[in-house]
């Protein structure tokens, strides 16, 4: 069997990983257009609605739907988009690492998302660009921590698990991927270095 030293593909979580995101600046703009003014309550409401979304159990049109219905969301579909989308900031020494990566090997996403935050990230940072292909929640209907979702990337991607590192801010989603025998890195923003380190002992420089 390959080792786990010798690498031959990286599969990356998106949300504060490459970008990091504050959902909160969406819960404000959004409950301001709502009847349901407290951002911690339209949290609790549309959590719901937003997790059949990103599971692919709803489509976009129904998410927005039932989002606006339990809201009593009174904005356009527009602005609602708009608050939805613009909640993210690029993690520059993740994306510096990405461009140092691309062409020497491929480099794949695994992400929990919905069709209207991938969108939106595909048209506004280039650097998605650098992907060979991804595997999204929304369109796999399961998502991270669960195994489906790893297996699903596994077969769609042709993937090795000793021999691709994987790169996930959240422990639960490390636990499954080591457990199915990737190389996982816990990722926090604050300790890039630490990813880095890791890199370098596994002769990636």
């Amino acid at each position: 069997m390959p080792h786990p030293d010798s690498p031959t593909a990286f599969l990356f979580d998106i949300g504060n990983v490459i970008v990091r995101f504050d959902f909160s600046l969406a819960l404000k703009r959004v409950a301001a257009e709502s009847e349901v003014h407290d951002p911690v309550e339209v949290l609790a409401r549309i959590d719901r609605v937003k997790v059949a979304y990103e599971d692919g159990q709803i489509d976009r049109g129904a998410f927005l739907a039932a989002a606006f219905d339990v809201l009593r969301y009174r904005g356009t579909e527009a602005a609602f988009i708009a608050a939805w989308e613009e909640i993210f900031e690029p993690n520059p020494p993740m994306i510096a690492l990405i461009e140092r990566l691309h062409g020497r090997f491929p480099l794949f996403l695994l992400s929990n998302i919905g069709d209207i935050h991938r969108d939106y990230l595909f048209r506004t940072y280039p650097i998605f660009a650098r992907f060979t292909a991804g595997t999204y929640s929304y369109a796999a209907r399961a998502s991270k921590p669960g195994p489906e979702i790893y297996q699903h990337a596994i077969r769609t991607h042709g993937l090795d698990p000793a021999r691709t590192v994987f790169i996930d801010d959240l422990l639960p989603n490390i636990t499954t991927a080591r457990a199915l025998g990737f190389h996982a890195h816990h990722y926090h923003h604050d300790r890039h270095a630490e990813l880095e380190a890791e890199l370098a002992a596994l002769g990636i420089a």
